[in-house]
């Protein structure tokens, strides 16, 4: 059954843009929020938004009239929840916050309403915890920008029915959004490996080895260059499995504590999968498509270097 009303509580940045996402997909989206005047404040503001979007070219140029047409502002949480297909919570991240809009949420909806969570690292079950009907709940995490960054952890809990994560998977493909289901942990995926660069990032600052400015650069003009087009495994699939091991042995003799060769690894070199030159590592690259996955990457790094030129530096200098 196609999702086709929705609403979102919580009107702030984030739950604005997932509204603008939805709207434009042809979605009826009702924002609900603290009060019925801040709820109609935001719906002003994510119009005027669309509209400078549009003038700019980023969103369709009729994107102010389709969030004024598709997108409305609700008196009361309740209210706004009574007669929808899925509901996205998008309230700050504090438990006690969560867990009473959670129950507000669930004891006002239609029975098979979904419930979605925007929540950035709180677990899913813990939230759970607070929903009439918890099959019917999962995590939707959006990430900042929501209008513009495609990827969306798909987070269901123990009891979560897999029909809702197929459901809200597919919606997220007619929003122009990447769904991605993945276990329900603290933090995901998505923070997990944010904030395990920015530990090692802080670091290096703090042991002098470069400054912030130094490592944003070399990050993005390195390894974050190629993040857009290949994933972490898949980088080191093409770079080999086995310079991947000999590297994690030089980094475990000077930081020890920090730097270990993780067993799956070993475990792929000790088999001789060791990545495309081989045609098995963590992904399999058949050998006779090297070449042609080499062409790729290769076209790829160049267009990103010609856009990069094209939208010049960015306005503050990083």
């Amino acid at each position: 059954m196609m999702i086709s009303t929705v609403a979102v509580v919580g009107s702030g940045y984030m739950g604005g843009g997932i509204a603008q996402v939805l709207a434009l997909a042809g979605r009826s989206v009702v924002l609900a929020d603290a009060s019925a005047e801040l709820a109609h404040s935001n719906r002003e503001r994510l119009i005027r938004e669309a509209d400078d979007y549009g003038r700019r070219g980023i969103f369709p140029v009729d994107a102010a009239d389709l969030v004024a047409e598709r997108v409305s502002a609700s008196t009361s949480i309740e209210e706004a929840v009574a007669d929808v297909d899925l509901v996205e919570e998008a309230v700050p991240e504090i438990l006690e916050l969560k867990h009473e809009t959670l129950r507000r949420i669930s004891g006002s909806c239609r029975a098979d309403t979904i419930i979605g969570s925007n929540t950035s690292t709180i677990s899913i079950g813990t939230l759970a915890q607070a929903v009439e009907d918890p099959t019917r709940f999962l995590g939707v995490h959006f990430s900042n920008p929501a209008t513009f960054i495609p990827g969306v952890e798909v987070i269901p809990h123990a009891e979560t029915d897999p029909s809702a994560v197929e459901r809200i998977v597919e919606l997220l493909g007619e929003c122009g959004k990447v769904g991605v289901p993945i276990a329900d942990v603290t933090g995901f995926v998505l923070n997990r490996l944010q904030y395990a660069l920015f530990s090692e990032a802080a670091r290096l600052v703090d042991e002098g080895v470069a400054t912030p400015e130094a490592v944003d650069l070399i990050a993005r003009t390195t390894f974050g260059f190629r993040l857009p087009f290949f994933g972490p495994f898949a980088i080191a699939d093409i770079a080999g499995l086995d310079v991947y091991e000999f590297c994690y042995r030089s980094l475990h003799e000077a930081y020890p504590d920090r730097f270990t060769s993780p067993g799956i690894l070993n475990e792929r070199v000790e088999r001789g999968e060791k990545g495309v030159k081989s045609g098995r590592g963590f992904l399999a690259t058949p050998p006779d498509r090297a070449p042609e996955l080499a062409a790729y990457r290769d076209e790829a790094y160049a267009a990103l270097s010609a856009l990069l030129r094209e939208l010049g530096r960015a306005p503050v200098d990083y």
